[in-house]
């Protein structure tokens, strides 16, 4: 489904990417992993359009994207959460939610003034889909709440759930069990699973090894910008190389 073919990506002198090469396999949950500095994060920026690749080439449902910016990467059905949410602080849950859909015909001010029920129509769409999503959540007695408030692992469900509201196939989740208590990351965890069977596809940074064991059916191996190796989280975690890659020799 997801392709990288020898991608590189420079930052003066640094390789941050260096002629990476992996696929992520429609409805599976892949975890990417490796040390600090191994290129993770600058992976999932150019697999997203943050970042223009210095080379190499990456290939999505069989059309290449790379170079393309990141909204018309977000209208292929390829989305992403960071390390840290990035929430609308000053508007409730719900609110951001609705701020999602793409060609929301409201947004003209010609259908705002002449089509008003055409909009009101959508509006009320947009609105049984986002509180649909808060339900599935587990979210829903936050809707009014305002998102500068919630907790972080309130937040990290917030990010989901605005990315639910696109249709995505493929949702690169960026470290999702940074921050997370316990409660909240089961919640967390159980709704990539049931994602999952409903066939989404996830790719995933995380250093909790536990959460990858449990979660993932393939792991990735980066270290110094390229793929080190590739396993079932079992394989991965009895890998010589990627002990001594994550603890020195």
């Amino acid at each position: 489904m997801l392709e990288i073919r020898e991608l590189e990506k420079r930052f003066g002198g640094v390789k941050a990417v260096d002629r990476c090469s992996l696929r992520v396999e429609e409805g599976s949950i892949t975890g990417l992993i490796g040390p600090n500095g191994a290129g993770k994060t600058t992976l999932f920026n150019l697999i997203s359009g943050l970042y223009k690749p210095d080379g190499g080439e990456i290939w999505f449902m069989g059309d290449r994207i790379d170079g393309l910016p990141s909204h018309e990467i977000a209208r292929k059905s390829i989305s992403r959460t960071f390390q840290i949410p990035r929430e609308f602080k000053e508007m409730t849950v719900l609110e951001n939610l609705m701020l999602v859909p793409k060609n929301q015909i409201g947004e003209n001010i010609f259908n705002s003034l002449f089509r008003s029920r055409l909009v009101k129509m959508q509006e009320k769409e947009n609105m049984e889909k986002a509180l649909k999503i808060l339900e599935f959540l587990e979210l829903i007695d936050l809707k009014d709440e305002y998102a500068k408030n919630l907790s972080s692992g309130q937040k990290k469900l917030l990010e989901l759930a605005k990315i639910l509201m696109s249709d995505p196939r493929v949702i690169l989740l960026d470290e999702p069990g940074a921050g997370v208590n316990r409660t909240l990351m089961k919640k967390l965890v159980k709704s990539i699973e049931e994602l999952r069977d409903r066939g989404m596809t996830f790719f995933l940074i995380e250093h909790d090894m536990d959460l990858v064991t449990y979660l993932c059916d393939r792991v990735i191996v980066m270290n110094k910008g390229k793929k080190m190796t590739e396993g079932t989280p079992e394989e991965i975690k009895k890998d010589k190389q990627v002990l001594e890659a994550y603890l020195g020799v």
